[in-house]
């Protein structure tokens, strides 16, 4: 077994309350381990990090990274992606500067280990994990989207119990290999086939009869009752609309107390306020956010630039298609199960609108009081690709550069928000708790996003730079698995990495039900749908977790 010692390491690890403290980290295979015996130290591998800042490799808990709207994006945004650089390595879309297999490289050399895929539509499942296959080095995983699919909308029509909606949904986790459940403005893909062109959390699903609301907590509780370690990861109604601060609001009421993730929360605190019509609700937002601690939220900060949007959420991308930079857009409609959107966009400084989105998710991440509640993303692509990861991170911990943006956007913006008396800036300690222990936890993976003796031998090594985002950009070295991956900021080498999933406990009695309803109503035959094992046979392994379940009989 290969034994590495990484010596005068500045430790960052929340797990260990340790903030900077100098050590020597051991590591055996792919785990870290205590200091071994004196023989086996004399053949260790000896990096010295010199006083580095030492942190468990990154956790991305929101990033879309694989599937169709992915690809339309690509497609149809050619201009934005080709690179004039010859790929080290021929794989499809080997010229494509966003590939799959460059997607694995940018996050490694930003010292990131694990990347969540947060919307699997059940169908396109195969298609996802091709594409997770094709990403190195990073392990990923993927949710499984269900909230305005006719099968579920039609068991809760017909008064199913709570358990049959238990085992749908823990077969829709079997099926498609999937790490945990999202779901996207419930009911609203549903509502917009019938002609609907708003759906709040009250609104009922024409010709089912069944709210938003009601949808949202049978799908809560089922992943609360079948102990799906992650929550369900909830795109609410009303994206990015003016006065929205109250949906996500009711929605965190809604909870019930229990367990519920919120997605890029910056577009939901906004205000109807002022001349424009539009204002920033983040403190309001804030206030309901601490208010209920079974809530937590990623932010969806939105950075300057030319990006593209795709979402679940074909509403809301229809209701934008006028807002295209450049003028083209697509939506679309999955077989009885959701829909989407893909709309590129610009966001401009020079703008009122663009520049409070910006200046709203500083607030939330500024204002937040527990970091370990509140989760590091961008909503890639929605917000900002997540190579800005580092220029965001500059924002958050440098109040002189974030005071030098702001006096250079719309003058109403400094005087319509918080933003200017809050001079809080981050330390590296609440960054790895942000995007370290808090991912690892918020996933029930114990053995990621920390540096005790037994977890997973994840690290990433940073050279102290007073500019955050040169820090942060590139790494100085990155161990996956144990495995000098990266060194001086270059990657070294590409190796395969893991897909999670969930190995789900449900009464199969759901089977002959989803069978029925399938060979009336779909095209697709059940026996192609989902996962299977040909389609699970790439490079890339499965780690898959097993969970008991909550069983009907």
């Amino acid at each position: 077994m290969t034994i590495s010692c990484l010596k005068n390491a500045r430790i960052y690890d929340p797990l260990q309350q340790a903030n900077g403290e100098l050590t020597t980290l051991w590591i055996a295979g792919d785990r870290i381990i205590s200091e071994p015996a004196y023989e086996l130290q004399q053949n260790a591998t000896v990096y010295d990090l010199e006083g580095a800042v030492t942190m468990a490799g990154a956790l991305d808990v929101h990033s879309h990274i694989a599937g169709g709207n992915v690809n339309t994006a690509r497609l149809m945004l050619p201009e934005q992606h080709r690179s004039q650089l010859e790929r080290n390595r021929k794989t499809p879309f080997a010229n494509a500067k966003w590939s799959s297999f460059e997607t694995g490289y940018r996050y490694t050399e930003m010292g990131y280990s694990m990347v969540l895929e947060p919307a699997m539509l059940p169908v396109n499942a195969p298609q996802v994990h091709a594409e997770l296959a094709d990403i190195p080095i990073i392990d990923t995983a993927a949710l499984a989207v269900l909230g305005s699919d006719d099968f579920l909308v039609r068991l809760l029509r017909a008064d199913a119990s709570q358990s049959q909606i238990n085992d749908y949904v823990s077969w829709t986790m079997n099926k498609t290999k999937a790490l945990g459940l999202k779901v996207i403005n419930a009911g609203g893909s549903q509502a917009f086939k019938k002609g609907a062109s708003t759906f709040g959390l009250d609104d009922v699903v024409p010709e089912y009869g069944i709210s938003s609301r009601q949808l949202l907590q049978h799908l809560q509780t089922a992943v609360v009752q079948t102990g799906l370690p992650h929550p369900v990861h909830v795109h609410c109604n009303n994206l990015g609309t003016p006065g929205n601060i109250q949906t996500i609001v009711d929605t965190m009421e809604a909870a019930q107390g229990l367990p519920m993730h919120l997605a890029h929360v910056q577009f939901y605190g906004y205000g109807d306020e002022g001349k424009y019509g539009f204002s920033s609700s983040a403190a309001r937002l804030m206030e309901a956010f601490h208010r209920h601690p079974n809530i937590t939220m990623d932010v969806g900060q939105v950075l300057f630039g030319q990006t593209v949007t795709l979402s679940g959420d074909v509403m809301a991308q229809f209701d934008r298609r006028n807002d295209a930079s450049p003028q083209k857009w697509h939506v679309w409609h999955a077989e009885n199960e959701g829909s989407g959107g893909i709309v590129p966009y610009h966001y401009k400084s020079a703008g009122f609108v663009n520049g409070l989105q910006w200046a709203i998710g500083l607030e939330i991440f500024l204002l937040c009081d527990d970091p370990w509640r509140l989760f590091f993303t961008t909503d890639h692509p929605n917000g900002a690709p997540f190579t800005r990861y580092p220029d965001l991170l500059r924002l958050l911990m440098d109040y002189e550069y974030r005071m030098e943006c702001l006096s250079n956007l719309h003058p109403d913006i400094a005087e319509m928000t918080l933003l200017a008396d809050i001079k809080r800036e981050y330390s590296l300690y609440e960054v790895a708790v942000m995007t370290r222990a808090a991912p690892s936890k918020l996933l029930g993976q114990h053995d990621r996003g920390h540096l005790k003796p037994g977890a997973r031998a994840d690290i990433a090594v940073y050279r102290e730079q007073g500019d955050k985002a040169a820090m942060f950009r590139r790494a100085d070295k990155v161990f996956k698995n144990g495995q000098l991956v990266l060194d001086e900021g270059a990657i070294l080498s590409s190796v395969p990495g893991r897909t999670l999933a969930l190995n789900v406990g449900y009464d199969r009695n759901i089977e002959s039900h989803i069978q029925s309803y399938f060979d009336r109503y779909y095209s697709l035959r059940l026996s192609n749908y989902g996962v299977t094992e040909s389609d699970a046979d790439h490079d890339r392994s499965f780690q898959t977790h097993k969970v008991s379940g909550a069983f009907s009989n």
